[in-house]
């Protein structure tokens, strides 16, 4: 199957939409919408006081709960989710703030 380049093959890229508000869509899947916005897509501020530890994951909680494997937990996923945020942010797929 043949494949469509988007690109205009210049330095400064190719944008998809001139505002926030045109409708776009992706993959076919899904009626075209307007940039995702709202107060959920604000960074998450991870208090846990635990380290977030992306090599190790979160470690199995066992029978011992506590606060030191929790709080790393906490911080893993909250790192987890704020990359994957920061990713969609950078790429202007949601705003990121309300």
């Amino acid at each position: 199957m043949a494949t469509e380049n988007l690109s205009r093959g210049n330095d400064d890229g190719t944008n998809f939409g001139l505002s926030t508000s045109d409708l776009i869509g992706f993959y076919g899947l899904a009626t075209p919408i307007a940039q995702p916005s709202g107060a959920a897509q604000g960074a998450v501020t991870d208090s846990s006081g635990g380290t977030a530890n992306t090599a190790t994951g979160i470690a199995a909680l066992t029978g011992t709960y506590n606060s030191t494997i929790l709080g790393n937990a906490i911080a893993t996923l909250a790192a987890q989710g704020n990359a994957l945020r920061a990713a969609l942010v950078s790429l202007n797929l949601i705003k990121g703030s309300a």
